[in-house]
C-alpha cells in the first residue's frame, strides 16, 4: 500500500512522510477491524480503500486555496472521509468530523486517539441543529461533504458553518449538470457563489467532480431549517 498511496497522493500535490504513511496503514487496519462489528463501509479490500476512500479524500486538497485553511468541518463524515485523510496529510489543519450516527462517531473518536491526532474532533450531532450553535456557525474556513445528499440539500447543511470568504467543497460523481441547475436557488438564498467545478481522476475510475462554492454573504439565521426539511424540500 505505501507506494501506491504515496504515488497517488503526489498527483494531488501531497508528499506523505513515513509517519503519515504509517497513519494511513493504521487507519486501514482499524477500519477493517471495526467494520467486522459495525457497518462503516462496504469497501474493505485494501487497494479499493486506498483509491475510493483515501485518494478520493485527498483529491480535495488542490482546490483549497492559499493561504492554507486553518479549520475544516466534514459533514456526514461517516468513517472519516474526507476529513480524516485530509487531517493526516495536512497536520496543521483543525478538523471537525460531524456525523449523526453514534457508532460512526465512536469509531472516529477511537481513531483520533489511536493515531494521536491533535486538532481533530468528532461530534455526534445533526448539521441542521449544530449549525445554529454560535460556537460552530460561520466559524470554518472550509466545509466538505461526500455522498451525503444532492447539492441543494448539501448547501443548506454546509454553508451556515462557513465563514464569509471560506469555501464549501462537495464531492460528486460523473455528471453534475442537473444538480448544479437545481442548486441555483439555494446558492442565492444561502450566501454562496459557484467558484469552480474541478474534475478528479482516480486510478481505474471514471472522472468525478469537486463542486467548489465560495461563501460571499452571511447565511440568513433561519437556515438550516429543522431536521429533515433540507432533504425533503430543497430550496427553490
Amino acid at each position: 500500500m505505501p507506494d501506491f498511496l504515496s504515488n497517488g497522493a503526489r498527483e494531488f500535490g501531497i508528499e506523505l512522510s513515513p509517519v503519515q504513511q504509517g497513519a494511513f496503514q493504521a487507519y486501514l487496519r482499524e477500519l477493517v477491524a471495526w467494520n467486522a462489528r459495525f457497518n462503516l463501509t462496504t469497501i474493505t479490500e485494501p487497494d479499493q480503500v486506498v483509491v475510493k476512500h483515501f485518494l478520493d479524500s485527498l483529491s480535495v486538497a488542490p482546490v483549497l486555496r492559499q493561504p492554507a485553511p486553518a479549520t475544516l468541518i466534514d459533514i456526514g463524515s461517516g468513517a472519516g472521509f474526507p476529513g480524516l485523510p485530509l487531517k493526516i496529510a495536512l497536520p496543521a489543519l483543525h478538523v471537525t468530523l460531524l456525523d449523526s450516527t453514534g457508532k460512526k462517531v465512536q469509531f472516529l473518536k477511537h481513531l483520533i486517539t489511536e493515531l494521536n491526532l491533535s486538532g481533530a474532533t468528532a461530534l455526534h450531532a445533526r448539521a441542521e441543529e449544530l449549525a445554529h450553535n454560535p460556537a460552530y456557525r460561520e466559524k470554518y474556513d472550509v466545509a466538505v461533504a461526500r455522498a451525503v445528499a444532492d447539492l441543494a440539500t448539501l448547501l443548506e447543511y454546509a454553508l451556515p458553518f462557513v465563514r464569509i470568504g471560506g469555501v464549501f467543497v462537495a464531492q460528486k460523481g460523473v455528471d453534475v449538470t442537473q444538480e448544479l441547475e437545481h442548486a441555483v436557488p439555494a446558492l442565492r438564498q444561502l450566501g454562496g457563489r459557484l467558484r469552480e467545478v474541478a474534475a478528479v481522476h482516480l486510478p481505474g475510475l471514471e472522472p468525478r467532480h469537486l463542486i467548489v462554492v465560495e461563501k460571499i454573504a452571511q447565511t440568513p439565521a433561519r437556515y438550516p431549517r429543522a431536521a429533515g426539511a433540507p432533504r425533503k424540500k430543497p430550496l427553490t
